[in-house]
């Protein structure tokens, strides 16, 4: 199945929210090692929601 961007994006943002409700109850139960994996999901997502379009080659 094929995604235009804005469907894309909207998943990601929903990843995000999840993500972050994850960590507010890891917060409140010092869950440290489950914080830390949250963070690499979150900059995981981030990585991919936040990407530069790639470069075009200058021979077209």
């Amino acid at each position: 199945m094929l995604f235009n961007e804005k469907e894309l994006n909207c998943n990601l943002f929903d990843q995000l929210s999840l993500i972050e409700e994850a960590e507010e109850v890891a917060r409140e139960e010092n869950a440290e090692k489950t914080l830390r994996f949250l963070a690499k999901k979150k900059r995981q997502v981030e990585r991919k929601l936040y990407q530069k379009p790639p470069l075009l080659d200058k021979n077209e």
